[in-house]
């Protein structure tokens, strides 16, 4: 069993996993850390394809866009919910990553 090349990867639907995912399992598991876990694979199996495809600047802003959503769930979580904001940024995550990365197939 080995990974898929990289660019042969949709990187949308990771960048979401990984934000809800990671939300999940932090959430469900009451071990925070394992959360920083599943956002951490999945940023990584999404960022080698976004390098592949993009380049180094467009993936340091799409992992700045996915780090930023992480960060920014938590006090938007305090206005709007703990589930909206999760799912609003991994939207906003998984649209940046289709726009830059995977609409050019």
């Amino acid at each position: 069993m080995g990974l898929r090349d990289a660019t042969d990867v949709t990187t949308a639907p990771i960048a979401a996993l990984g934000l809800v995912g990671g939300y999940v399992a932090a959430r469900e598991s009451g071990v925070r850390p394992l959360g920083g876990v599943v956002l951490g694979v999945a940023g990584v199996y999404a960022g080698r394809t976004w390098l592949a495809k993009a380049g180094g600047p467009a993936t340091a802003g799409l992992a700045a866009v996915y780090l930023g959503g992480f960060g920014a769930s938590h006090p938007l979580a305090k206005r709007i919910g703990a589930w909206p904001s999760v799912l609003a940024v991994a939207a906003v995550s998984a649209a940046a990553s289709w726009a830059v990365v995977d609409r050019r197939r």
